[in-house]
């Protein structure tokens, strides 16, 4: 059995990934589960897919603990513990994802570490909507189970509501993505034993909490402040205080995470280390005062590391 993750944050397409990957498996004839796996989170959030693929009937169910193959689409989640991308990870298992940042230490990977040149795909001009499929692809020839007539049918299936010119561009980007993993055709193996035998969880005991810490009702006031939920964003909101009319009953309302504050000049202001990134501030200014730019983390001005 090959047992896959794809983990990346909400919005980058991962469920697609899965998707694309077990329906092409399918195709081939394979027994084939694929599910995604987050909570209530909304863009910029850390979730992840998985898949399975075998031979016979799949009894397992519940998240893939030790996968054989690891994709992940940003490389910011490994500054997030909470993301696991590395949890059960083997000396067998393959890890494929986008360069890591300069300032980001080695990686305690045990196993094979690929990279994803994103260079090359910058070039083509592939759009960061269509990098779903590009993952797909990837982890397609990595397994080297697929063909490349089945990987194009399964895009075209999984995303035939998008129409043509949407399906013509993730079958390109999908072909991308298996052919820069010519090289490593088949390297990812299938595991027979059951992933339940993975080593056991490493308990940890924690003493009573007093009643007024663990009563239902949240009795300390602004502990939501602790949660330094920015670490979601992918993209973030900027002020053009150029531009802005200070109207700032649209964009500090409506977010939904209060995330936006009102100084004493009567402007809005960001707090970066709780903003997720969900941009609904951009949609509701109604003076464009506010545009989207790529993440680019600044201590000095309070964002998290």
């Amino acid at each position: 059995m090959y047992r896959i993750r794809f983990h990346g944050r909400g919005g980058q397409g991962m469920k697609t990934a899965s998707r694309i990957l077990g329906t092409a498996c399918f195709i081939e004839g394979y027994e084939v589960q694929d599910a995604p796996r987050y909570g209530a989170e909304r863009r910029g959030a850390p979730m992840f897919a998985y898949v399975r693929v075998s031979h016979t009937t799949i009894y397992e169910r519940g998240v893939v603990p030790v996968p054989d193959l690891v994709v992940v689409a940003d490389a910011s989640l490994m500054a997030i513990p909470a993301a696991g991308l590395l949890t059960g990870c083997t000396p067998q298992t393959i890890l494929i994802m986008p360069p890591l940042y300069a300032e980001t230490p080695p990686l305690p990977f045990p196993g094979v570490h690929l990279t994803m040149d994103m260079d090359k795909i910058r070039e083509t001009q592939i759009s960061p909507s269509h990098l779903s499929s590009l993952w797909a692809g990837a982890a397609a020839r990595l397994c080297g189970i697929v063909t490349e007539t089945s990987l194009l049918q399964a895009v075209e299936e999984e995303l035939v509501l998008l129409g043509e010119e949407a399906v013509a561009k993730n079958r390109q980007s999908a072909l991308f993505g298996w052919r820069l993993m010519e090289a490593h055709t088949g390297c990812v193996t299938e595991k027979r034993e059951p992933s339940s035998k993975a080593p056991p969880p490493e308990w940890i005991e924690f003493p009573w909490d007093p009643v007024s810490m663990s009563a239902p009702a949240i009795r300390s006031p602004e502990t939501s402040r602790g949660v330094i939920t920015g670490l979601w964003r992918s993209v973030r909101p900027v002020i053009d205080d150029a531009r802005c009319g200070k109207c700032w009953w649209n964009c500090s309302v409506h977010c939904p995470d209060s995330a936006i504050t009102v100084n004493k000049e009567g402007a809005p202001v960001i707090d970066y280390a709780h903003c997720k990134g969900c941009l609904i501030c951009v949609e509701e200014c109604p003076r464009r005062a506010i545009t989207v730019r790529p993440e680019e983390r600044d201590p000095e001005k309070g964002d998290p590391p």
